[in-house]
């Protein structure tokens, strides 16, 4: 791997050029058959898009990174990369890659003036990294690849004034499908994502137990996310699937158990344990405990004489 500064591709036409692709029949808007991407140059330093992708690979034989996580593809997954992120692959020297599958690609002017322009930022798994990409099953598959098709045939077709509006609509259906896939994926790996909630609580408790909150404050998600070595938005939408709860929350509440604690068994004021558990201003971790509790600091230490 060179330290070079990563490729960056700023229309499709030049990713399409590139991979050795013909030219895409719409400049905005490209669905790429992963089977006649069969070569990569050596010592690829990595790739950054300023437009949406949107891959599902089968036998993939490159090692994929994303940030600091290495990522094999021997299934058929998904995974979602928004414009200005950076995918680096590890290609041994003229390595002919083998792979089957497709990558959508989607340029923002293409969603220019439509709901979706606003709407697609809220699909969290577009800031995922690789090792938590979606593992589709055969059925799933299907039906995702019914959509590429529908894609794909609209956007070669005659273009009309239907035209974008009905591949808005199917684009939408693909991430709505998505993000269903993704929900089905944090209830079936219950074991694993549980695993992941004991050691979500162990790392906020080790948090609170070991550090000077007077002067590091309090854990923030991306402490807890990079301790979990998963990104923050996958960390938010297994908790909020899974607990009904963001990580904040998870947070808040082993602060209050700290807190409850801390009034019950010291005769510090509630000012000095607010400063102890890292608050800058007493008024607000008043505010947050009576939230939590339904009681305020005092009323709660009252409770126990």
């Amino acid at each position: 791997m060179t330290n070079a500064q990563p490729l960056r591709f700023k229309t499709i036409s030049e990713f399409h050029k590139f991979r050795g692709q013909p030219a895409p029949e719409n400049p905005l808007i490209s669905v790429i058959d992963m089977s006649n991407m069969t070569y990569l140059p050596a010592n690829e330093s990595g790739i950054v898009k300023d437009f949406y992708a949107i891959a599902l690979k089968r036998n993939f034989n490159v090692k994929v990174k994303y940030g600091q996580q290495d990522f094999d593809f021997n299934e058929g997954v998904m995974f979602f990369m928004a414009p200005g992120q950076v995918l680096r692959l590890e290609v041994d020297v003229d390595t002919e890659i083998r792979q089957t599958g497709w990558m959508l690609l989607v340029h923002p002017d293409f969603l220019w003036n439509t709901p979706l322009a606003g709407t697609i930022k809220q699909y969290e798994y577009f800031g995922y990294s690789v090792n938590e990409a979606l593992f589709v099953s055969e059925k799933e598959e299907a039906t995702l690849n019914g959509i590429i098709q529908h894609i794909r045939h609209e956007y070669r077709a005659n273009m009309d004034q239907f035209s974008q509006e009905l591949i808005i609509a199917q684009l939408e259906l693909l991430l709505k499908y998505s993000e269903r896939f993704y929900h089905r994926q944090f209830l079936t790996r219950k074991i694993t994502n549980h695993k992941m909630l004991d050691r979500l609580e162990e790392v906020i408790r080790d948090y609170f137990k070991n550090k000077d909150l007077m002067q590091s404050g309090l854990p923030t998600v991306q402490y807890v996310a990079d301790s979990l070595n998963i990104t923050p938005n996958y960390l938010s939408s297994m908790l909020k699937t899974l607990t009904g709860q963001t990580t904040q929350q998870h947070i808040h509440n082993q602060l209050i158990e700290r807190a409850k604690e801390r009034l019950s068994v010291t005769s510090l004021s509630v000012s000095e344990i607010a400063y102890e558990l890292g608050f800058e201003h007493p008024q607000s971790f008043s505010k947050l405990f009576k939230t939590k509790t339904n009681f305020s600091p005092l009323e709660f230490r009252a409770s126990f004489n």
